[in-house]
């Protein structure tokens, strides 16, 4: 049996596995379903139609579940599923989907971490291994691939996609889709580089990361417009993960990828 704190809150409707644990004046709600080993820690609230799983930290002041802050929401049943391993610190708050969005559907992948006074809002799609800063908004609708970092205080326009194994600098304000495998910030937004540190950290090889490094060089430097770069980039480099990556997401982008910064001046850390 779930190990309840008599000072917790939980509907009998819930499914809590036997190994969950729940702190002192935390509040779960109905349709809530909860994962081995998880932890909702005291006064954490998560509210109807929320999945999480296994061996997942939901600390205090979180709230997860509550009804999206979208206009176009009728009181449809809609819901947050949370992987496994996911973290979601002090005050970070992930509303549930949207029907009129076509997905109904917020979700957090896998060895996610969610830090203080995140917002992940409506219909968004948080990824694989993503680390969300303190203070990170995600307006609605926003994708997140695997590996992403966004930095602390950042803000990101609805309907924006960030790639996998990108890097965006703190305080920065997002309204173009950020590339994979790139370093993006400053005030306004630029492609500054590829996320070097960060790819050498997860294990890639140096051939891979110069093939990522000479095809951002075509399009950002070379003086193509986008579709020459893409056309460019298939005839001239052989097919692998990271160049079908970047053909994907540029080919897919609805908002058009952030451009160019001025070389001259010092990558985002």
């Amino acid at each position: 049996m779930a190990k309840i704190h008599p000072l917790a809150t939980v509907h009998p409707g819930a499914v809590l596995a036997e190994t969950v644990e729940v702190g002192p004046y935390a509040y779960i709600d109905d349709n809530v379903q909860i994962g081995e080993g998880t932890k909702v820690l005291p006064h954490a609230t998560i509210f109807p139609y929320v999945r999480v799983g296994r061996d997942c930290n939901i600390f205090p002041g979180a709230v997860v579940g509550a009804v999206p802050q979208d206009l176009k929401f009728d009181g449809e049943v809609t819901w947050v599923e949370i992987g496994d391993r996911v973290n979601i610190r002090e005050c970070a708050t992930v509303n549930r989907g949207t029907a009129a969005s076509g997905k109904g559907v917020t979700r957090i992948g896998d060895d996610t971490l969610i830090m203080s006074y995140v917002h992940v809002a409506h219909d968004c799609n948080v990824g694989n291994h993503c680390i969300l800063v303190s203070y990170v908004g995600l307006a609605g609708e926003t994708d997140v691939e695997d590996w992403a970092i966004i930095g602390g205080g950042t803000k990101v326009h609805q309907f924006s996609k960030i790639g996998t194994h990108a890097m965006v600098g703190g305080g920065t304000a997002v309204n173009k889709d950020i590339p994979p495998y790139s370093i993006c910030g400053r005030v306004p937004l630029v492609f500054a580089g590829v996320n070097l540190v960060g790819l050498r950290r997860r294990g890639f090889d140096s051939d891979t990361i110069r093939t990522i490094k000479d095809i951002y060089d075509l399009i950002y430097h070379q003086g193509y417009n986008i579709s020459d770069s893409l056309a460019r980039i298939e005839e001239g480099f052989l097919p692998s993960e990271a160049r079908d990556n970047i053909l994907r997401f540029i080919r897919e982008s609805k908002r058009g990828i952030v451009r160019a910064g001025d070389p001259r001046e010092k990558d985002v850390e």
